[in-house]
């Protein structure tokens, strides 16, 4: 072969392995080819979305969230987290809050720990993709944090109204993919609330309810107005029995007394706090209530109470339910 020859071959063969070894531009792809279709592309497992397009949507604070991978999720909340998996995106979640606890599955999870006291490093540090939560969740620097690292955020407003859960529920569904699914969750979710409402109207009672919050025998908190508890009284059609002010105040005798409340509403965790329901008649002014002296003490498990989620309509049933002893 002639030196010449030899010479052409050397050169075809640099340029080939040159071609061979260049990383992929990724702003050179075909615009029907994404970087996982690129013969040459580092991005694995990537699920941009159930179609395979990125999905835009603005969150509660404003920012515009691109959700482009769907691989890795964490869910921030009890109600996200029962929201997600509803959805049929259980699979794609791999760590979640303290808070969650339904569906059963996620207590095999990893946990990043309570969604209003994050730490930003520890979320991180199970690589997520993508964090899905509410206006609930903080301390504003650890999201702030959390977002520049580049990792998707989206945060929706936490609205405990009927017409605020399904917008959770759309919204969830939206950035997931999953529209359809959104749909038939609210379609189900308005059909539970219209058989509460039905029941509701022909309860011929409307008792005084106390919503009682405990950790501990040192920490014992009734409800005002203007928070979940008392919204969920009003929709199962009770009276909440504390008035004059909103939100979380210490238990007093005083208060107990003034209430007189027909039922004692709590967490069935918070009672157990309290070491059960003869503990809790030792709490001053609760023994002399109407609802201790007809043992109308009613314990319902937190998160299905108070999870403004999917299975709202099936909490406000049972709830009309169990604070009417005559039904």
């Amino acid at each position: 072969m002639s030196s010449l020859k030899r010479f052409g071959l050397l050169i075809i063969c640099v340029g080939l392995f040159t071609a061979c070894t260049l990383p992929v531009d990724l702003t050179t792809l075909p615009a029907n080819q994404t970087a996982a279709e690129s013969p040459d592309s580092s991005v694995e497992n990537a699920q941009p979305s159930q179609d395979g397009m990125a999905i835009e949507l603005n969150d509660a604070d404003g920012n515009l969230v691109v959700v482009d991978d769907l691989s890795r999720i964490v869910t921030l909340g009890g109600t996200v987290t029962e929201i997600v998996f509803a959805l049929g995106s259980g699979d794609n979640v791999v760590a979640v809050d303290s808070s969650s606890s339904y569906p059963a599955q996620v207590s095999d999870l990893p946990q990043v720990g309570y969604q209003r006291r994050l730490s930003a490093e520890g979320v991180l540090a199970l690589d997520p993709s993508l964090i899905l939560a509410t206006t609930e969740a903080g301390p504003s620097e650890a999201i702030q944090h959390l977002r520049d690292t580049g990792v998707d955020v989206l945060l929706l407003e936490s609205d405990d109204s009927v017409e605020g859960v399904a917008e959770k529920i759309r919204g969830f569904a939206k950035a997931l993919g999953r529209e359809a699914e959104g749909e038939s969750l609210v379609v189900r979710l308005e059909a539970d609330l219209a058989q509460a409402r039905s029941y509701v109207q022909s309860a011929e009672s409307q008792p005084r309810v106390l919503f009682i919050y405990a950790r501990g025998a040192g920490a014992v908190s009734v409800s005002g107005q203007g928070t979940g508890a008392h919204t969920m009284i009003q929709l199962a059609g009770g009276e909440n029995a504390i008035e004059g002010f909103e939100g979380y105040r210490p238990l007093t005798a005083e208060a107990a007394l003034a209430a007189a409340p027909d039922v004692i509403l709590m967490f069935t965790s918070g009672l157990q706090s309290l070491g059960g329901q003869d503990d809790l008649l030792e709490v001053p002014g609760i023994a002399q209530t109407p609802a201790a002296q007809n043992g109308r003490i009613v314990a319902m498990d937190g998160l299905f109470l108070l999870n403004f989620g999917p299975r709202m309509g099936q909490a406000v049933l049972d709830l009309a339910k169990q604070i009417r002893e005559d039904q």
